[in-house]
């Protein structure tokens, strides 16, 4: 531990994380015991466990700025530590610059120590503001930033509006939501109110989230005549992550709404189905065991992830830089031809009384009959078929 009297009214550490060197606040001091610490007590917010999604954004902005061959103005407008836009920074060929943000001013202050300790003030603004008035100052077409990233303690439903309308043709817009018990259907109604979506507590509820929160993006960005196409999401830890490239386009943009609609749940039988659309749903009876079903949505039942995205990002890292984030896109890459949901195969076992079978020799043999079959990132026990139920548990039963 450093002693941080001389600069902060707290303790701070000093930590590495990618290429950069950060001052950061003792998080220890703020544990209970059970936590490594609790984000809503430190005076600056920095978590550890979010390396991995600012890994693979620094992967994602390699891949896109490669693709779209010219230099970024780049937005972060709720910074906390700095950490995330300095290593943009830092660590991305291409970032002409960079307008970093909070509206605590212990943050904006430590953010601002962090880019001087990283002599990159001259690539580098710190404001202390209201995110959202920062990004409406940004809405003139001249002034509109390249990338923005959104990486709030809870929703980021309530940036999405100034951030789509602060955002350049084709510009990359990145998303991260927490707040998982709402998305994943333990608080329905705050994901009602939040998302104007209905979530269902499945085995599959981190993927209904990302799907939710990308159909909340459609909407708003629809009313903009705007055109979401998503470029790579995943789900780690207690999170889901969005990347998505905004076009200019009515006419795309009334085709992706397309690709909206709902899912209906058997929680009997565990049948589901889906159904594009958003205009009176109603919840229709399982044909498999006659059940009631139950609906989540509306969402996006669209691609999760563009294959041809991945394979460029794949193709820019071949080096041993981030190794655990590459296994995870090549795991995603696996499963982009994926339908929506999920199977999980020790869900299923309990169900069916029977040892949990190797997931692989389930997968070849729905394959073998002719469906697909997929692993899937979100569950290292989850399948992703096309087939029956039915023919899912009858591979799982010849499988043990």
């Amino acid at each position: 531990m450093v002693d941080g009297l001389i600069f902060f009214p707290y303790p701070i550490d000093e930590i590495a994380e990618g290429s950069v060197q950060i001052v950061v606040p003792c998080l220890k001091i703020f544990a209970d015991g059970t936590a490594e610490h609790i984000p809503s007590k430190t005076p600056v917010y920095y978590n550890p466990q979010m390396a991995l999604n600012r890994n693979i954004t620094i992967l994602v902005l390699r891949t896109y700025q490669s693709l779209v061959k010219k230099e970024l103005f780049i937005c972060e407008p709720l910074t906390g530590s700095g950490v995330r836009g300095i290593r943009f920074a830092a660590e991305v060929n291409g970032v002409k610059s960079v307008v970093m943000n909070d509206l605590n001013p212990l943050a904006a202050k430590l953010a601002r120590y962090n880019v001087k300790k990283n002599a990159l003030d001259h690539k580098i603004i710190v404001e202390n503001m209201d995110a959202n008035y920062l990004l409406s100052n940004f809405t003139f077409p001249a002034k509109r930033f390249d990338v923005i990233d959104i990486d709030p303690f809870g929703s980021p439903s309530i940036f999405i509006d100034t951030a789509l309308r602060a955002l350049r043709n084709k510009g990359l817009l990145a998303l991260t939501a927490t707040d998982t018990a709402p998305l994943c259907g333990v608080k329905p109604q705050a994901c009602i109110r939040k998302y104007f979506s209905k979530p269902l507590r499945t085995e599959y509820c981190h993927e209904l989230a990302i799907r939710i929160l990308l159909s909340y993006l459609n909407f708003t960005a629809a009313k903009y005549d705007l055109h979401v196409q998503v470029l790579f999401s995943f789900y780690a830890h207690h999170y889901v992550r969005v990347y998505t490239q905004i076009n200019h386009s009515a006419e795309t943009a009334n085709k992706t709404l397309k690709e909206i609609g709902y899912i209906f749940h058997c929680f009997n039988c565990l049948h589901r189905e889906w159904t594009f659309g958003f205009i009176n749903v109603k919840e229709p009876k399982c044909f498999v065991c006659g059940g009631k079903m139950s609906v989540s949505g509306p969402l996006w039942l669209g691609e999760l992830a563009n294959k041809n995205f991945i394979l460029n990002m794949l193709a820019d890292e071949k080096g041993n830089e981030f190794q655990r984030e590459l296994k995870i896109i090549r795991d995603i890459l696996k499963e982009c031809d994926a339908p929506p949901t999920y199977y999980a195969l020790n869900r299923l076992s309990k169900k069916l009384n029977i040892p949990s079978p190797r997931k692989v020799n389930v997968i070849k043999k729905l394959v073998d009959q002719g469906y697909q079959a997929f692993p899937t990132h979100f569950d290292s026990q989850g399948i992703k078929s096309n087939s029956p139920i039915s023919v899912i548990e009858q591979a799982l039963n010849t499988s043990v």
